[in-house]
């Protein structure tokens, strides 16, 4: 099963909507690629940043690109922040139609779990999985006034207890606080797409991409780690939800 990602439209008394999309961690990497794709697919983008300022630049570099986008500020770690972002998107538009959850720290890399330190692992957590149900949680009631809902959490192949108990160090070896909370956020995924079952909810794997998260390090680029999020933010009716997936397809918990 290979991710082909579909447009989506919103059809409110008989006329077609712009999508409207939040990418959270979207001003850089592969959450700014995603945020590229899903305006070139013809939604209206939100970029989330921690920093309100590069959150600026990014949209303002979507939108001479041709996307329709604009800045969220937006820290996923802080009730204030997420509070203030859901009323954006409140007054603006009514309603949400796509959340991808992109927003997530490495956290002390390499680290033994033997070596990582509780407050190591707290930090880690708070945003790649506590950040993720905060956002989530709050903009529930957006995402219900939409028609074709789509949750989007960005996970890792290191996070597949599979993955990492079939084969040898190619997922990146043992880790405390990053792999651990990936494996924690698929758990979560779960956990939504069995409660809300008129949203579709998957996790995705962008694959080794090269970023900050890893010094630059990956063999794949940004654009690359973003196709499997795009194609899951619009998948239509008949497809997954409470799946684990990269862009070549499942992925095994």
């Amino acid at each position: 099963m290979v991710l082909v990602p579909e447009a989506l439209a919103t059809t409110i008394n008989g006329m077609s909507e712009k999508t409207i999309a939040l990418v959270t961690g979207a001003n850089k990497g592969i959450g700014y690629e995603i945020a590229a794709g899903l305006g070139t697919l013809g939604m209206t983008v939100g970029v989330g940043a921690r920093d309100a300022e590069k959150g600026e630049e990014a949209a303002a570099k979507l939108r001479a690109g041709g996307t329709d986008a604009f800045a969220v500020p937006l820290d996923v770690t802080d009730d204030e922040s997420v509070a203030a972002a859901v009323a954006l998107f409140e007054d603006r538009f009514g309603r949400l139609d796509v959340l991808v959850n992109n927003a997530g720290i490495a956290g002390p890399w390499p680290s033994s779990p033997s070596a990582t330190t509780a407050q190591d692992l707290r930090d880690v957590v708070e945003t790649n999985v506590i950040g993720v149900v905060r956002v989530t949680n709050a903009l529930l009631p957006l995402l219900r006034r939409s028609e074709h809902p789509r949750i989007v959490n960005q996970s890792s192949h290191v996070a597949s207890l599979t993955l990492q108990t079939s084969t040898d160090s190619a997922y990146g070896g043992p880790n405390g606080a990053y792999t651990p909370s990936k494996t924690f956020l698929n758990a979560i995924t779960v956990q939504y797409a069995q409660e809300l079952s008129g949203i579709k909810v998957n996790a995705v794997c962008p694959g080794y991409v090269a970023t900050d998260l890893n010094g630059f390090a990956g063999t794949d680029t940004p654009a690359d780690g973003a196709r499997a999020a795009i194609a899951l933010a619009t998948t239509g009716v008949d497809g997954p939800t409470g799946g684990l997936f990269d862009h070549a397809g499942v992925v095994p918990w």
